[in-house]
């Protein structure tokens, strides 16, 4: 499932600077976010799709480098984002 471009300014809005500002790191993670949990409940349904699961081990790795770049940056604000998006870390 693709985000829709609604979905895609809500997140912008809520986690970025305005609407147009999907670039940010942090509105990358909430997107990535968005689209793992809609796989994990993919998966409750359709358990033997692997294709799926081989995208859904890519999203999650790119979230966690996108993650180790924001805790080196800026951890007060990497841990700020964790509390808002409930990522376990």
């Amino acid at each position: 499932m693709t985000l829709t471009s609604q979905k895609k300014k809500e997140l912008a809005k809520k986690y970025g600077d305005n609407e147009s500002n999907v670039g940010s790191i942090e509105v990358q993670i909430a997107m990535l976010t968005e689209r793992i949990k809609y796989l994990e409940s993919h998966f409750k349904t359709h358990k033997k799709d692997n294709h799926s699961r081989r995208g859904l081990i890519s999203l999650v790795s790119k979230r966690r480098k996108l993650l180790q770049y924001i805790s080196r940056r800026d951890y007060t604000q990497y841990q700020e984002l964790i509390k808002k998006l409930n990522i376990r870390r």
